[in-house]
């Protein structure tokens, strides 16, 4: 019998090709082509939307670094198709949007235990893997709500400039305190420039949203504008900050850093500018920084909708549905958040759809790694229930008593690698 797995995005596409990689005969549905969400423009699986950026890569300082390490060990799609794609982005893991999808889309396509269906699916199946993702078609959408209820929150993506349109006398190579590779391009302003830019962002016209769009920003990923109209200093000590930075012999008043959108380095996105504001404010405000006086934009930021459940009183560790223990969910409506979160989860729920299959039971990794600390997050009793990133925070026995945090945070690491070798043996042994 074929696994059910409704939703080709990051978190679907891990659990098919787990699945499939293990013998399993899988049904993939999406309904692209055929139609699109309002933040999808590709037909190609796995598409990638707010960021090009899977954040930091280093493993043994930081959680989420952690957990590419532990789904790499795993077999994990996103991870393969992330080293093709990858473009400079110095400590951080960027891939060119494009290549990652289609490297994903192209690996499916071709898998002889995968059959992709190009079809909107309006109301759960009985048994498989859901993986609609923040952007559940409205049909969906509503029979998850009347079976589950549901959760909003809502996310804006940064705007995309062409590189040949940037100043680069205004703007300079450069990475913090001279880490990395200088993949970075940094956008100084003085004190005058920028108060002018802040005054005019608080002050722009934003773009309307509709009436089930309204709600509270999630502070993860807070459009600027909000951010900037919580004080004048606030972007210089959150994106805008410019410590660790010196341009001309001196550390410039604020910087706005710009990294490559692809491997060609032909288009760059603004680090840190998710934005709600209409396109020509955009256009208008983003260009009173000098470096971006003449931008094109290639792209102008979005806010959309994203949608997730209330997992505490649904789900269980292992993804699957409290009054149904053979239908799963997956992904950012599980109340992960980030990309490589919700991969990290769709993966998660291939190994235990997997174990189900060979009638056997399922096992939630252990809460020293970031795996297993998020799975049992999401499914922990928390009346103020939010997404959550991978964090150290949420990992089981911290090595409270080693001072050093680089140290500790090595001992994290290396304990939670050594339990996923475990996890794995384990369930595929």
């Amino acid at each position: 019998m074929s696994v059910v797995i409704v939703g080709g995005g990051l978190a679907g596409s891990e659990a098919a090709y787990f699945l499939a990689e293990h013998g399993q005969e899988v049904v993939l549905y999406d309904m692209k082509p055929k139609k699109f969400s309002p933040a999808h423009v590709s037909p190609n699986l796995c598409e990638l939307v707010c960021s090009n950026s899977l954040k930091s890569d280093d493993v043994y300082g930081n959680a989420c670094g952690l957990l590419k390490e532990e789904m790499r060990r795993l077999g994990s799609l996103t991870m393969q198709a992330a080293e093709y794609a990858r473009v400079p982005a110095g400590g951080a893991l960027a891939v060119d949007r494009e290549k990652f999808s289609a490297f994903v889309t192209e690996r499916l396509k071709a898998h002889p235990h995968v059959r992709i269906v190009e079809q909107e699916m309006t109301s759960l199946p009985p048994k498989g893997i859901v993986a609609t993702g923040p952007l559940t078609s409205d049909a969906l959408a509503l029979d998850i709500q009347n079976r589950f209820g549901t959760l909003h929150f809502y996310d804006a993506s940064a705007p995309v400039v062409s590189a040949e349109s940037i100043d680069f006398d205004n703007a300079f190579t450069e990475d913090r305190y001279g880490r990395g590779t200088g993949d970075y391009l940094n956008c100084p302003m003085d004190r005058e420039e920028y108060e002018a830019f802040v005054e005019a962002l608080v002050g722009a016209e934003r773009a309307v949203l509709r009436e089930f769009e309204r709600g509270d920003v999630f502070e993860g990923c807070m459009p600027v504008e909000v951010m900037a109209a919580r004080g004048r200093d606030t972007l210089r000590f959150g994106p805008f900050k410019p410590v660790g930075l010196e341009w001309n012999g001196r550390r410039p008043y604020a910087v706005l850093q710009l990294r490559k959108e692809n491997a060609a380095g032909t288009s760059y996105n603004l680090v840190g500018c998710q934005t709600n504001l209409k396109f020509g404010e955009q256009r208008r405000v983003f260009s009173m920084i000098p470096a971006l006086k003449n931008a094109e934009f290639e792209r102008y930021g979005v806010m959309h909708r994203n949608t997730y459940l209330e997992s505490p009183r649904c789900l269980n560790a292992d993804f699957s549905v409290k009054e149904n223990p053979d239908l799963f969910f997956a992904g950012q409506m599980t109340g992960v958040e980030g990309y490589v979160e919700s991969a990290a989860s769709g993966l998660l729920c291939g190994y235990h759809v997997l174990r189900r299959a060979l009638g056997k039971p399922t096992v939630v990794p252990s809460d020293v790694t970031v795996m297993g600390a998020l799975s049992r997050y999401i499914a922990t009793p928390n009346k103020d229930f939010q997404p959550m990133n991978a964090n150290y925070g949420v990992l089981a026995g911290a090595f409270g008593e080693v001072r050093d945090k680089k140290q500790r945070r090595k001992l994290l690491a290396e304990r939670a690698l050594c339990e996923i070798e475990r996890f794995k043996a384990e369930t595929l042994g």
